[in-house]
């Protein structure tokens, strides 16, 4: 059983490496969250991490934005965004005018296998900025903890990323490995031909199964009693979701299979991670992971605590229950790796690309501030007036906002008789005066170095690159946020430097590890710098961490 031979600590030196390494990343996973449910928790799934492995309580990504793409590259990398790239999930490429969808590549396709495939979005609407369906991990400009292992074993070493998400998949999987993620509109889990020329027998034997559909009609219902929930009494005021019927109570119904919201609705609920962790678990069967002392990797990336944070907040009924649920779902699969592979035999590391500010309806029943960001009309107001005036510009001041950059036109870039650092302070100093606007800085005074060394020009440092980011870096009041993704209402949205949404936990069990909690401040740079010191090999190209020396007994 599980918790039998996994709660007691693994004896050191039981072999040199261990055989398999599995990375677990829970998209929007706050670093309280676990410990605010450690007690409804069941045996086997995150008590397992908590109680028999090491516990970092205090840990936090170093970056600014905190986006999905850019935290799991950072997970995947040990590199900030300033080294590996990914500064957001779109950012303005100035080289074909437009805005671009991170791990977009029209080079490579999506590998069709008898179903439609085409953009994915309902829910996640930032890939609507990408041209092209392909996908491929070319736009990662370091090595990944995943291709310094195939380094090191001259290839031996299978490596692979799973998740709902494309870029959740494929910056977890790296350059070196193959990644699958889930397509809404094929309901299927697909990959390029970056990976592949063909799928792979078992993928598309797992695809036929349709376990997808398998879910079609039925309703995410409470696993327990409401009685039992801390926030059994949510009545979501002052937001009440409702996205294509799905419900702002429960039961939240899927609807039909033929719905046109279905398998988006799927991915809002427990049922979401439950088909990911089946394809995982037949991933490692069909694979072989694990199956000799060649060390391999395995990434998943469960993707529903992010879809059902943006909805509902992560402090409400759904948010809670969805957290019961994968808890369950980590423990079924840590139970099969046990069987297939040995726990004694696996390093499991859990993290989370970001955390979560509070739904400000949600705050507000409890007296605090939040509210939402609305920058619509800032191009047509008098402080843009002023800022023209003042340097005799005309026509459009800038070409748009992709969070969390403001990037000026073209026209404006381009003129030679334009102070750039002037422009940019000035705008900076403008936009402080706006409403829920803390901090705005000009990434020409980031190239200068001449603003003040604090935790905010630090993060903002390191989520830049000269290429990428935009010119102008927006930093939000605390609690304030856009609660817009192209056109849907969501009642969260991450993407600050603020605490809330860089602290996450850092958990590492199975192998070698010590039961232990830690309270000194880790980073999630550090993660991969330290699966490098446990599998022996060189770190990643801009790995800017250091090594949790927990993990290897000391």
């Amino acid at each position: 059983m599980l918790v039998a031979m996994s709660l007691a600590p693994v004896a050191a030196g039981a072999q040199e490496r261990p055989r398999l390494i599995l990375q677990i990343t829970v998209d929007q996973l706050r670093g309280d969250m676990p410990i605010r449910h450690q007690s409804q928790f069941g045996e086997g799934g995150f008590r397992y991490l908590m109680e028999a492995g090491i516990h970092y309580t205090n840990a936090h990504h170093t970056h600014a934005n905190t986006e999905t793409i850019v935290g799991h590259t950072t997970l995947a990398t040990g590199a900030n965004p300033a080294a590996h790239g990914m500064v957001g999930n779109l950012w303005y490429d100035r080289s074909s005018g437009r805005t671009v969808y991170n791990i977009e590549d029209p080079d490579y396709s999506i590998l069709t296998s008898g179903a439609d495939v085409d953009d994915e979005t309902e829910i996640d609407p930032t890939q609507r900025a990408a041209k092209t369906d392909g996908r491929s991990p070319r736009a990662i400009l370091t090595s990944t903890f995943g291709d310094e292992l195939a380094v090191n074993t001259a290839g031996a070493s299978k490596i692979f990323g799973v998740s709902i998400k494309d870029r959740g998949a494929v910056a977890m999987a790296g350059h070196a490995g193959k990644a699958f993620w889930f397509s809404k509109s094929a309901g299927e889990f697909v990959t390029s031909n970056y990976y592949y020329d063909a799928y792979p027998a078992w993928v598309e034997e797992w695809n036929a199964k349709r376990l997808p559909f398998s879910y079609a009609d039925q309703s995410w219902e409470l696993l327990n009693p409401v009685d039992t929930y801390l926030f059994g009494n949510d009545n979501k005021e002052g937001y009440k979701p409702d996205f294509a019927g799905f419900g702002s109570t429960f039961p939240h119904p899927l609807g039909a299979a033929d719905g046109r919201y279905f398998t988006t609705l799927l991915t809002l609920s427990p049922f979401g991670d439950q088909m990911t962790a089946d394809f995982a678990k037949t991933l490692i069967d069909a694979e072989g992971l694990g199956d000799d002392d060649v060390t391999d990797f395995l990434s998943v990336s469960f993707s529903v605590t992010d879809y059902v944070g943006h909805f509902f907040g992560p402090s409400s009924l759904e948010a809670e229950d969805n957290l019961l649920h994968l808890d369950r779902t980590l423990a079924d699969l840590f139970s099969y790796v046990d069987a297939e592979v040995g726990l004694e035999n696996t390093l499991v590391v859990l993290s989370s690309d970001h955390g979560a500010p509070e739904a400000p309806g949600f705050l507000k029943t409890l007296g605090m501030p939040g509210q939402y960001v609305t920058p619509d009309s800032w191009d047509t107001s008098p402080a843009v007036a002023r800022i023209k005036e003042r340097f005799g510009l005309s026509g459009e001041l800038f070409v748009g906002y992709d969070h969390p950059y403001l990037n000026l036109s073209d026209a404006v870039r381009d003129n030679p008789d334009i102070d750039r650092v002037a422009l940019e302070t000035a705008i900076a100093d403008e936009l402080v005066s706006f409403e829920g606007v803390a901090f705005a800085v000009p990434s020409s005074r980031l190239r200068e170095g001449s603003l003040p060394d604090n935790a905010l020009t630090r993060a903002v440092l390191n989520n830049y690159h000269p290429d990428r980011s935009g010119d102008i870096y927006l930093v939000f009041q605390p609690e304030w946020f856009i609660n817009d993704m192209d056109g849907l209402s969501v009642t969260v949205t991450h993407g600050s430097p603020w605490r809330y949404d860089t602290f996450v936990p850092i958990m590492f069990a199975g192998y070698n590890v010590e039961p232990r909690q830690v309270a000194r401040r880790a980073h999630t740079v550090d993660i991969a710098m330290t699966l490098s010191a446990v599998a022996g090999t060189r770190p990643p190209s801009g790995a800017a961490g250091e090594v949790l020396l927990e993990v290897l007994g000391q």
